[in-house]
C-alpha cells in the first residue's frame, strides 16, 4: 500500500477502503507521509467527496491515531456537547452544571477560542486559579466524584486531525463536509462520551451560513457518531446574532452565573435548555424532551445548577466565590456605553464582524500563541427586532484603552443596522437532526 495509489484512486472518484484511510491517517499522525502528498489527497477529497463509509472510517482512524479516553469507570452514561462555534455562545457553562445537577455525568473536553469564535477554556480561565489541564486520571476521578469536569483536550488527542487540519487551512480545502465532520467527530469519539449532543450553528456568525448547509453538516456528524456506536443528536441553532448578550471571556462567565442564579432569562437560557434536555434524553435519564426540560428548570430554580458550577470551579482550583460575587471577575479599565445612531428597529447583525471585534480588542486570538485579555468585550442591550431610540445605549464596551473603545463603538454602530421598518426576532432552534430524520421547527 502506498500514498500515491491512494491519491490516484480518489482522483479518479473511487472510494477508499478503511485500510487505505487508516494508512494515510497514520502517516499524517506520525509525519511519515510528506505534506505535499497529504495536500494532494485533501484536494482530491474536496473535489470528489467521500461517501458515508469513507467518512466514518476517516473519523475512526483519526480518533484512533492518539489518546482515547476510557470513561467506562464512570457510573451512568458520560455525556458531552459540542458547538460548531459562535459568538456569545456560553451554553456549556449553563447547561453542563444543570445536566450534572440532574444526575447525568458530563465529561467535557473543550477548546480555546481562535478567530471570531470564543473558547470555553478561555472563559473558565478568566476565573482566578481555574485549571483546565487535568490529567486523564484526575479528569475521570472528578467526574466520578462530582459528576462534572471541563478540561482542555489532550495534546495527543487525534493527532492525525491536527496534521490534516493545519494543511486544510493553507490548501483551500476547509469547506469539505466529510473533512469538517470527521475533524469534529474524531475528537468527540476520542474524548470517550457515550452520548453526544451537537449544536450546529447557522447564520452570519457560523461556519455554515445557510440553513441547508448547516443541516447537511449536522446529518453527516450524527451519522458518523451513530455508526461508531454513540447516541448522537444535533440541533441546528441560530447564529445570526450573538446568542448571549455578553461577549468576552469574563463577561460571558458573568452572564452564565446570572442565568444559573435566576437573574437572567432569554435566548442563552432557552438554547441551553433545548440542548441540555437532549443530553438527558440521550443519556436515558428522561423519557421525553418535555420531562427533561422540566427537570432542568427545577435544578435551575432550586439553585442546584449554580451549586454544581461552584463545586466544579472549586474542584479545579478556581475561586468559587465568583458564583456569589461576579465583581471578583476581571474588570476592564474603560467601560462606556455605545449610543444608537438613529431611531428605529434593529434589522440584523454582522455577527462574524462582532466576533472579530472582540479579537481585535484583545478578547480573542489571531494566532494560537496570542495572549488574551479576559476582561474585555461588550454587552448588547438590544436584539434583532427591538426598537431603539437615537442616543439610547445600544451596547456597552469593555476595553483596555480609549482607542480600543473608539474602534469598538464605531464597529458596533456599523455592524448593527437600524431602520424604520420592524422585523421579527430570529428563530433560535431551526431543526433537530437524528440518525435518519430531520425535523424542522
Amino acid at each position: 500500500m502506498d500514498i500515491v495509489s491512494i491519491i490516484e484512486k480518489k482522483k479518479l472518484k473511487q472510494p477508499l477502503s478503511a485500510e487505505e484511510i487508516a494508512f494515510f491517517a497514520d502517516g499524517a499522525a506520525r509525519a511519515t507521509i510528506p505534506d505535499y502528498q497529504l495536500s494532494a489527497l485533501l484536494m482530491a477529497i474536496r473535489l470528489n467527496d467521500m461517501n458515508r463509509e469513507e467518512t466514518v472510517a476517516l473519523t475512526q482512524a483519526m480518533a484512533a491515531s492518539g489518546d482515547q479516553a476510557d470513561l467506562s469507570s464512570i457510573e451512568g452514561v458520560p455525556t458531552d456537547k459540542h458547538s460548531t462555534g459562535g459568538v456569545g455562545d456560553t451554553t456549556t457553562l449553563v447547561l453542563a452544571p444543570l445536566v450534572a445537577a440532574c444526575g447525568v455525568p458530563v465529561a467535557k473536553m473543550s477548546g480555546r477560542g481562535l478567530g471570531h469564535t470564543g473558547g470555553t477554556l478561555d472563559k473558565l480561565e478568566s476565573i482566578k486559579g481555574f485549571r483546565v489541564g487535568l490529567t486523564m486520571e484526575d479528569f475521570i476521578a472528578q467526574v466520578r466524584r462530582i459528576g462534572l469536569a471541563v478540561i482542555g483536550q489532550s495534546q495527543n488527542l487525534a493527532p492525525a486531525d491536527k496534521a490534516l487540519y493545519a494543511l486544510r487551512d493553507v490548501t483551500s480545502t476547509v469547506d469539505s463536509l466529510p473533512l469538517i465532520a470527521s475533524s469534529i467527530m474524531s475528537k468527540k469519539l476520542a474524548s470517550g462520551a457515550r452520548a453526544i449532543v451537537l449544536d450546529v450553528k447557522t447564520g452570519s456568525g457560523a461556519i455554515m451560513h445557510t440553513l441547508e448547509q448547516s443541516i447537511g453538516l449536522a446529518q453527516v456528524m450524527v451519522r458518523i457518531g451513530t455508526d461508531a456506536g454513540r447516541n448522537v443528536v444535533a440541533l441546528v441553532t441560530d447564529m445570526g446574532e450573538p446568542l448571549g448578550s455578553h461577549v468576552g471571556n469574563a463577561l460571558e462567565v458573568k452572564e452564565a452565573i446570572d442565568v444559573l442564579a435566576g437573574r437572567v432569562t432569554g435566548p442563552l437560557l432557552e438554547v441551553s435548555l433545548a440542548l441540555g434536555s437532549r443530553m438527558l434524553v440521550a443519556a436515558y435519564a428522561a423519557a421525553t424532551v418535555e420531562e427533561a426540560e422540566a427537570r432542568l428548570l427545577e435544578a435551575l430554580r432550586s439553585g442546584r445548577g449554580l451549586d454544581k458550577l461552584r463545586e466544579m470551579i472549586a474542584a479545579q482550583g478556581g475561586d468559587a466565590r465568583v458564583c456569589d460575587d461576579v465583581s471578583l471577575l476581571p474588570r476592564a479599565r474603560v467601560i462606556r456605553d455605545v449610543p444608537a445612531p438613529a431611531d428605529g428597529f434593529i434589522q440584523s447583525m454582522e455577527t462574524m464582524r462582532l466576533g472579530n471585534l472582540t479579537q481585535h480588542i484583545g478578547a480573542g486570538r489571531r494566532e494560537k500563541t496570542d495572549v488574551i485579555d479576559y476582561s474585555v468585550g461588550f454587552v448588547l442591550h438590544r436584539r434583532i427586532g427591538d426598537f431603539v431610540s437615537a442616543g439610547e445605549p445600544l451596547a456597552t464596551v469593555h476595553c483596555r484603552n480609549q482607542e480600543d473603545a473608539d474602534m469598538a463603538e464605531l464597529t458596533l454602530q456599523n455592524a448593527v443596522p437600524i431602520l424604520r421598518h420592524k422585523v421579527p426576532p430570529l428563530k433560535l432552534v431551526h431543526a433537530v437532526v437524528e440518525a435518519e430524520t430531520v425535523t424542522r421547527l
